[in-house]
């Protein structure tokens, strides 16, 4: 599926891609034709692996923060390390920054108590969700990978096309 050009020239098969793993990361499954399934699980699960090898590099810092009536006190603070700051800028570069949506019947100071100190939500999902679960399934199996999975739906009325489902497994 790598040299799959999808019919299209390699700017716009690249923007697509980056949309479809994205959104593959952010909702769990994806309804798709079977060579762009393809081509996308393959993407996805070559993030989720980075994100699984560098999940857990993070160091204590302490830092001087000011409280509220002005004195300086210590306090200590968890910052990716070198390999998984590495990894985050990567996996930025690749995925479109996706943001949390206001759901039904939320209130707006409810809804941004939820997203408050979030700035990357499609980010944090993959290091704080999806890593630890596939990185557990991994040492269960005792196998890297296969975090996607793709179910053929048959053919697209129209045009014929072979129709797949993509999910994270």
């Amino acid at each position: 599926m790598a040299n799959d050009k999808l019919g299209r020239p390699s700017k716009e098969r690249d923007a697509m891609l980056r949309g479809q793993v994205s959104t593959l990361l952010w909702n769990g499954k994806l309804e798709t034709t079977l060579a762009k399934a393809k081509s996308t699980a393959r993407m996805a699960e070559k993030i989720i692996t980075l994100a699984i090898n560098t999940y857990q590099d993070t160091e204590k810092v302490t830092k001087d923060v000011k409280g509220a009536d002005g004195k300086k006190s210590k306090k200590q603070i968890l910052n990716d390390g070198p390999k998984k700051l590495a990894a985050r800028r990567k996996i930025m570069g690749y995925v479109y920054d996706l943001q949390e949506q206001r759901k039904p019947k939320e209130s707006m100071e409810s809804y941004k108590a939820r997203i408050e100190g979030i700035n990357h939500p499609l980010l944090e999902k993959i290091f704080n969700v999806y890593a630890p679960k596939y990185a557990d399934r991994a040492k269960e199996l005792g196998q890297g990978g296969g975090y996607t999975r793709i179910t053929k739906l048959g053919l697209r009325r129209g045009d014929a096309a072979e129709m797949a489902l993509v999910e994270l497994v």
